[in-house]
């Protein structure tokens, strides 16, 4: 008997055709995709960005991909023969849509990359922490661990930071592995919502950053809350004050073991304070998260919110409070402002980038539609979990709080993403729960998982004109830092330029769109570009990059004939020499 139950695990994990050629379909999909991203020359010059320049291989083999997902997803994705051809493919397609700048350039994607790295420096070489610098040094969380992992392994951080956006999509993949365990039995289902959750990432906050860290804590927090810290809700038996204490009393934890319940709540309390302090707004989405499982019955110990509000109020009023007393936090609430801010001034600039910021809208919407429409099945069947509906739409309390930079919609379309994804998985698969996709629905998944893979590299890689950096950039911004004395300014036309990443603490670093807010014409721009260099006690040096200017063309923030006017202009001043150039950067020295 026991050798027939052996023979059988042996037949059963040994790998049919099926999985051989879903294997090798995703082996030749990087190959494809890799070897095509390789060949792509930078600078891009097109405000389409990646879309535009990416060769017909990278497509063929992101459709390969998605059709070899959609063959596998076919199969008993429970059998010990599929899992690892699952995982094989999903780790595809991290390599292919979140590396492929990497294979493209081997320069980190994105000035913020570099600017965190410049913290991460400038923390390794002080005493202490000055929450006055600015607002970084008040929330050093992981800009410390950044440092002390640097500074004990070792590593290149440019390559760190070039590998990030894969490395971080991995510790994503594996939280939200673990807690789509605890949301749904079907296994199809949760690695569609794996797929599904790559496939609509196109936020671009997976590099390295805060926000990222932060995010992988939210999820590794949800998944115990949902899972060892989850409780059972009773039967709701009506609004009457009786009924409503019946069923608020009643709860029941699903895990018995005392002992898992204890460690949860130990890492719950141990993370939620680093948490709050390494990001600004990952505490508030991870505490409007417990309030609304709270509120449903869904969590055991139902003091987790308080004790979640109390930690991120001391650190708001403490560590913090540097910050804070020149920026309250609803300064700009509203949901006019929080709208004009993220949507309406997003919406222009050039033809091609008006259409990347349209493609990003559209994916947010579909993906919220196939949500809907999941859901909508899932009630109408009386499956519907209340846990992942509360966590998909809980985030959007957060939009009318604060403009964000004009980035809060992208980040409360984050949040929502993992529980949209598993949502969304409801209306792709059959009705019925474990049922094998039949062979018309499987084309179609892939041909809608290929759409959603097209519309992500367009919206991810679409500001690949002023994010993707060149050596000759590089090298002006080496050399800036050279011949700048210490407290001088270096003062480039717009964010989007590699620097920060040394110095951090030794120069002030402004850029002309913001001396100049929203006219940037030579008349007026120039005389304040001008003043304040020459008033700065230790000079300044004005660095002029191909990817700074592209940025603002592009933004409609001014003309490519506008700013060469203003360049000119600022050349030929009293006290400003040129004193570097190469063809995609100049330099220009300002005497106090």
């Amino acid at each position: 008997m026991t050798s027939t139950l052996d023979v059988a695990r042996r037949t059963e994990a040994r790998w049919k055709p099926r999985e051989v050629w879903c294997a090798v379909g995703g082996a030749g999909s990087l190959a494809l995709a890799a070897g095509a991203a390789s060949t792509v020359a930078v600078p891009v010059n097109s405000d389409l960005g990646l879309l535009a320049v990416l060769p017909y291989p990278f497509w063929v083999g992101i459709l390969l991909l998605n059709v070899s997902f959609a063959v596998a997803l076919r199969g008993d994705a429970a059998g010990p023969a599929r899992r690892p051809v699952m995982l094989w493919l999903i780790a595809v397609l991290v390599v292919v849509l979140f590396g492929t700048a990497a294979f493209v350039t081997d320069i980190p994607r994105g000035e913020v990359a570099f600017r965190h790295l410049g913290i991460a420096d400038a923390l390794s070489r002080t005493q202490g922490i000055d929450p006055d610098i600015d607002a970084y040094f008040n929330w050093p969380g992981f800009f410390a661990l950044l440092a002390t992992v640097l500074g004990a392994t070792g590593l290149d951080p440019a390559t760190v930071a070039l590998w990030a956006p894969v490395l971080n999509m991995g510790l994503w993949l594996a939280a939200m592995g673990v807690l789509t365990r605890y949301l749904t039995r079907d296994p199809r289902r949760r690695w569609l919502a794996l797929w599904i959750f790559c496939l609509g990432n196109w936020q671009d906050q997976d590099y390295l950053s805060p926000q990222a860290f932060g995010f992988f804590l939210y999820l590794v927090i949800v998944a115990l809350l949902v899972g060892p810290l989850a409780a059972r809700a009773p039967g709701f038996r009506g609004f009457n004050r009786a009924a409503l204490e019946s069923w608020w009393r009643g709860r029941s934890p699903t895990e018995p073991r005392q002992a898992h319940r204890a460690s949860a709540i130990a890492v719950v309390l141990l993370l939620v304070p680093v948490i709050c302090a390494s990001h600004q707004l990952t505490p508030f989405m991870l505490l409007i998260a417990m309030i609304a499982l709270t509120l449903s019955g869904r969590i055991w110990p139902s003091r987790l919110p308080l004790i979640t509000a109390v930690v991120l109020s001391l650190w708001l009023v403490y560590p913090a409070s540097a910050y804070l007393v020149g920026h309250p936090p609803l300064e700009d609430a509203g949901l006019l402002a929080a709208a004009e801010a993220n949507v309406v001034d997003r919406v222009g600039g050039t033809p091609g980038h008006v259409f990347v910021v349209q493609v990003r809208m559209v994916l947010t919407v579909v993906l919220w539609l196939l949500a809907a429409a999941g859901a909508l099945r899932d009630w109408r069947r009386g499956r519907l979990d209340i846990r992942v509906v509360l966590l998909a739409v809980s985030p959007l309390l957060l939009f009318p709080a604060q403009a964000y930079g004009g980035e809060m919609l992208i980040r409360v379309s984050l949040f929502a993403l993992p529980f949209i994804a598993l949502q969304a998985c409801s209306a792709l698969l059959p009705r019925h729960r474990g049922a094998r996709p039949s062979v018309l629905r499987a084309t179609g998944l892939a041909l809608t998982c290929s759409l959603l893979a097209v519309l992500t590299v367009t919206g991810r890689f679409g500001n690949a004109q002023y994010d993707v950096f060149t050596e000759g950039e590089m090298a002006a911004v080496a050399a800036v830092q050279r011949f700048a004395p210490p407290g001088s300014a270096i003062i480039s036309a717009a964010h989007p330029t590699p620097w920060r990443s040394e110095s951090y603490l030794e120069h002030k670093y402004r850029t002309v769109d913001e001396l100049c807010q929203a006219d940037l014409s030579a008349s007026v721009c120039g005389p304040l570009v001008y003043n304040y260099a020459r008033h700065n006690p230790a000079g300044a040096v004005l660095l002029l990059t191909r990817s700074s200017e592209a940025s603002l063309v592009v933004q409609g923030a001014t003309t490519e004939r506008g700013f060469a006017e203003l360049e000119d202009w600022l050349g030929a001043q009293d006290g400003v020499e040129f004193v570097f150039g190469n063809a995609d950067a100049r330099a220009y020295r300002v005497a106090p």
